[in-house]
């Protein structure tokens, strides 16, 4: 779907009303569990991989020994199957398995910190959790004050086994109860998603979902294959008009899980990601083996300048601004512009050849669709290849590989002076 300039500074013209806990002022950056190790509980015959308190405290190791924390990843999250099946008899409780995680959660979140790092928790709304284990519903307050006792600082809230029409109430009384226990826990929802699923997008109330939660999903699991992962930049891109209105400081839109360094991806489609996902400004959350991680799949993931636009503290959400070779719909266009303000009056873009077969793609980012003012002079830097592209004025070309993305950052020439950011709708 084309998107043109007005339209583009429009929806960069609108704040977010985040949920004002002081947490997420940028998206969060972590790892995650989930995709990498599914629900692997047979510690008997895979305990390097199983969900145990070894392989969190192993990933913990690693973020800390080799360089992530540097470049601001943060957070170790659980995901499911990491609690007993049943709650404790007398207190009602949430437990962990005994077996799996026989120092029990305090301890693991004691760890992770001794590390400089975070520990973030799963837990589901409804009465069980995806996987089959307890879910909150009818514990909301228990379970959150339960999960800051036990020094948790991340709570990714699921919605299996529930009401869907529950979940604009539901959701934001787990947010209250959270933040009732006084600690800080940043909180990840998962309300859109299921509504999206069901048909319901266009009725989801993303300005209370905004209100309420730290961050969240809008669309389906992600899976380590490039088909999951150009649907869902599809997706992004042909919804971008209603989900990147409330997206900013304090509450970001998720696209789901880092891939690179899994199976599936090449190093072209691995770039994709992560500069897609940087230029969303969205949670950029690893789902990998730190312990075999392939070098090239880091050095994407650990790139500095990559991850300073997704860390800008304007925090807007970049938008496709310009396609080529759409489908008659106008969808599954084979090359794609996207754009995003930085903070500074810089912008970033990104080329998105999207294409499955054929040459690489020479494509065109032009001034009037990235929001530049038209005959000004910019500076052109290739942040995967780190390397100055040139002055330009009016447009830039570089060559996309099929599968790949690559992204810029552009800043305005010495002799022309910056861009006004009320271009952006941003107050003087």
């Amino acid at each position: 779907m084309f998107v043109a300039l007005l339209a583009a500074l429009a929806l960069f013209a609108v704040p977010n009303l985040a949920l004002n806990n002081g947490l997420a002022r940028t998206p969060p950056m972590g790892w995650l569990s989930w995709e990498r190790f599914r629900c692997d509980i047979d510690c008997t015959n895979d305990p390097d991989n199983c969900i145990s308190e070894k392989l969190y405290m192993d990933m913990a190791d690693r973020m800390s020994a080799d360089g992530y924390v540097d470049v601001g990843y943060s957070y170790v999250n659980i995901d499911d199957c990491w609690a007993a099946k049943m709650r404790d008899f007398n207190t009602g409780k949430l437990v962990a398995d005994p077996d799996r995680f026989p120092s029990g959660i305090a301890a693991l979140a004691d760890y992770v910190h001794k590390k400089g790092l975070k520990l973030g928790i799963y837990g589901d709304y409804g009465t069980y959790t995806c996987g089959g284990y307890p879910g909150s519903l009818g514990y909301l307050e228990l379970d959150a004050q339960t999960f800051a006792d036990w020094g948790v600082d991340s709570l990714k809230l699921d919605g299996c086994n529930a009401n869907l029409d529950d979940y604009p109430y539901g959701y934001p009384n787990m947010s209250l109860a959270l933040n009732a226990t006084g600690r800080p826990i940043m909180y990840a929802c998962s309300w859109p998603a299921y509504w999206e699923s069901s048909g319901r997008l266009n009725q989801t109330d993303f300005a209370r979902i905004a209100q309420y939660c730290n961050y969240w999903r809008n669309y389906d699991d992600i899976n380590d294959n490039w088909d999951s992962v150009a649907d869902i930049i599809e997706w992004w891109g042909n919804n971008q008009e209603l989900i990147s209105v409330h997206s900013g400081p304090g509450g970001f839109n998720d696209p789901d899980m880092i891939l690179c360094g899994d199976f599936a991806l090449s190093i072209y489609e691995c770039r994709a990601q992560f500069a897609l996902w940087s230029i969303w400004s969205a949670p950029l959350l690893m789902s990998v083996d730190l312990r075999n991680m392939d070098p090239a799949a880091k050095a994407v993931v650990t790139n500095k300048a990559v991850i300073a636009i997704d860390q800008d503290a304007l925090g807007k959400q970049g938008l496709r601004v310009d396609t080529f070779g759409c489908d008659s719909n106008g969808h599954n266009c084979a090359q794609q512009v996207w754009a995003k303000p930085l903070a500074n009056g810089d912008i970033a873009v990104v080329l998105y050849n999207r294409e499955n077969y054929g040459m690489p793609a020479k494509i065109t980012a032009k001034w009037e669709k990235i929001g530049a003012p038209a005959g000004t002079k910019w500076v052109v830097v290739d942040l995967f290849g780190g390397q100055t592209l040139g002055g330009f004025t009016d447009s830039f070309t570089d060559s996309v590989n099929t599968h790949e993305a690559k992204i810029y950052r552009l800043t305005p020439a010495k002799s022309d002076k910056p861009v006004s950011k009320r271009r952006f709708g941003h107050k003087h």
